[in-house]
């Protein structure tokens, strides 16, 4: 999926600039170009990072509690 429509930034793209270490969406911005422009796209790249930091945070291999 696109994310960002000004550079062509696909959520892989940005996923994979938060697993190599950005945090905030500058982070993301300067690591792949998501939310460099307008930053209508900032939104959405908030809403990867959180949910690859809620990703790394989960043990693996145990069923998951809510």
């Amino acid at each position: 999926m696109f994310v960002c429509l000004c550079n062509g930034i696909t959520s892989h793209a940005v996923a994979d600039a938060v697993d190599a270490g950005a945090s905030t969406t500058n982070e993301v911005a300067a690591a792949c170009g998501a939310g460099a422009d307008c930053g209508r796209c900032r939104r959405t790249v908030r809403a990867i990072i959180e949910s690859r930091r809620g990703a790394a945070a989960r043990p693996s291999g145990g069923p998951r509690r809510n």
